[in-house]
């Protein structure tokens, strides 16, 4: 019995020992990891996307302020409690420091098989769901259901993105073929804006890609296009003429979604935007 006690006794300081190990190497994460854990409140807080300089900028402006309050109790006659260990080298955090604590995070996040991951876009960092669980989270959404664009959709598409601004006539000059209905398909996906006028004859107007067009395709900016530098410079044909009739543009009103008559009216919603996924 005795020996059987001793046994018993052993076992538990064994688990014992363990859940102090495993407890000590929580709290030196905590100390290590206490940057990560700020971006990613951060960001899970924020409703919009966040940049490396963003979020630098944060944290440096939330030191400074309990540094200040700190200063000012104390010349108020106050004992102000001593700022926490931690903080105060938060002060010179800067977009390196912070792109390292997002980069932890994601490991930790594939680590631990987590359905989601911080990935950048055009506007900054933002949260995104894994396309494996895209199934599920679309039920989120039963009146939306994804659409492809057509080939010529695509094509026109293609073209404003590598060459953009771009005048509807250099596009058909491209094309070999008339692209209103593309164009006007494009812009009430949100997926081309409209962008200026070209000075030409007839002020023509110029086309670009929007954020969306961004975050819909997973990339930054331009540059992460295939071949983007390369197909950039590449000379394309000469439009028959610049010199386009203000009844053969399309119409301003264009700009904006028209969700009653748009084939993509379910799938946009500015206001209340579908979880993207990876």
């Amino acid at each position: 019995m005795g020996l059987f006690q001793n046994s018993l006794r052993a076992q538990d300081r064994g688990i014992f020992l363990q859940a102090c190990t495993a407890a000590g190497s929580f709290l030196v994460l905590r100390r290590t990891m206490e940057l990560p854990l700020i971006v990613e409140a951060l960001l899970i807080a924020s409703s919009e996307p966040l940049s490396a300089d963003e979020l630098a900028r944060l944290v440096r402006a939330r030191v400074a302020e309990a540094e200040d309050v700190h200063q000012r109790e104390s010349e108020d006659g106050d004992e102000p409690a001593p700022l926490p260990e931690w903080l105060t080298p938060l002060a010179t955090v800067g977009s390196a420091e912070v792109l390292a604590a997002i980069q932890q995070l994601n490991e930790n996040y594939e680590q631990s098989g987590r359905s989601f991951a911080l990935l950048e876009r055009a506007k900054g960092w933002k949260f995104y769901t894994a396309a494996q669980y895209g199934d599920f989270v679309r039920q989120l959404f039963p009146g939306r259901k994804p659409e492809r664009l057509s080939g010529p959709a695509m094509e026109t598409l293609a073209i404003v993105a590598y060459r953009q601004p771009i005048t509807k006539a250099a596009i058909e000059a491209v094309r070999g073929v008339s692209c209103d209905g593309m164009l006007q398909k494009l812009l009430d996906r949100d997926l081309v804006r409209i962008g200026g006028r070209a000075d030409l004859p007839g002020r023509p107007l110029l086309y670009e890609t929007t954020e969306l067009f961004y975050e819909h395709f997973g990339i930054r900016s331009i540059d992460d296009l295939p071949n983007a530098t390369e197909l950039r410079k590449v000379k394309l044909p000469e439009p028959a003429s610049e010199t386009v009739e203000i009844s053969e543009q399309l119409p301003l009103a264009s700009v904006a979604p028209a969700a009653a008559n748009s084939e993509d009216a379910a799938n946009h919603q500015p206001e209340s935007p579908d979880p993207l996924t990876l």
